[in-house]
């Protein structure tokens, strides 16, 4: 494929009324910082972004664009479940979820197939604030909404290109599939427990929101450590008794939530950076309620 091919993939997509913007040749990370930000589709500015390397890779961002996209992974590490015969593919797990609620299969819209499965693509519904999602449907099946972002048919990864499978309009997200990927009520920042010093209690509060943004706040590259030192603080309140872990372990969960399938982000890594933090600031615990 030539880079001229890539500048086309690029404006095709801009043309469909979605935001683009360039990932790192050959792969799927972004090659411009803020990239939800900058992503566009308008062709000037396309042009502009593809002008200092033309064989950028194409980047969609589903939430500018007004897009979910459902993920469709083959098991191409042959892990299927027991008693399972051959290899295991996300269809199969959202053909399941179809027919339980009397659906059909919802491939009737714009389709990409990717180096490891399919892309589909649909319009975000109204009154659903939908993220990125991984596993939350089942098994080989990850979603793309508000900040995240997928590879644009066009682009090629460790060789192999994503290409359009079904060419057709993008039709609305299945309610059936909406109401599935809505998120569960956002945790609460306040511990269970009552503080006996009400200053103690809003320092806490404190805390908790200062963490949470910082967590929110990283970008990519950095998003790691800023979890980290955030699970390491929370973590020295757990072991003074000032904060229940589980209240330590909503906050940054619901903080790291949008970060979710950006840059191959997921959550097995949150969960685990989490858990080395709080393990780690046991080791040193802090008081508060002297306050």
């Amino acid at each position: 494929m030539s880079s001229r091919d890539l500048l086309d993939a690029a404006l095709a997509a801009g043309a469909r009324g979605w935001c683009v913007f360039p990932l790192v040749p050959g792969r799927k990370t972004p090659a411009i910082r803020s990239w939800e930000d900058r992503a566009t589709s308008d062709s000037a500015a396309i042009h502009r972004l593809w002008a200092s390397a033309a064989r950028y890779n194409v980047g969609v961002a589903t939430g500018r664009s007004g897009l979910v996209v459902v993920d469709l992974d083959d098991d191409l590490s042959g892990d299927s479940p027991p008693h399972s015969s051959g290899r295991s593919h996300g269809r199969d797990t959202l053909a399941a979820l179809a027919s339980g609620v009397g659906a059909v299969f919802p491939d009737a819209t714009f389709t990409v197939v990717t180096p490891g499965g399919l892309h589909l693509y649909f319009r975000a519904p109204a009154g659903f604030e939908l993220r990125n999602t991984t596993g939350k449907l089942g098994r080989l099946i990850d979603t793309r909404a508000q900040g995240g972002y997928v590879v644009a048919a066009g682009s090629i990864v460790d060789g192999r290109r994503y290409r359009v499978l079904r060419d057709s309009q993008v039709v609305e997200l299945p309610q059936w599939l909406a109401h599935r990927l809505m998120p569960a009520p956002p945790p609460t920042a306040t511990p269970p427990m009552q503080l006996p010093s009400p200053r103690a209690d809003a320092y806490l509060r404190a805390i908790l929101d200062g963490e949470s943004r910082k967590v929110a706040r990283a970008q990519v590259g950095s998003r790691h450590n800023a979890l980290l030192r955030a699970a390491v603080k929370l973590g020295r309140l757990v072991a003074a008794g000032e904060l229940a872990e589980s209240t330590a372990h909503a906050v940054l969960e619901h903080a790291s939530a949008q970060h979710l399938g950006v840059a191959d982000y997921t959550e097995q890594e949150v969960r685990g950076t989490i858990d080395d933090g709080i393990a780690y600031g046991a080791q040193f615990p802090r008081r508060i309620r002297n306050l």
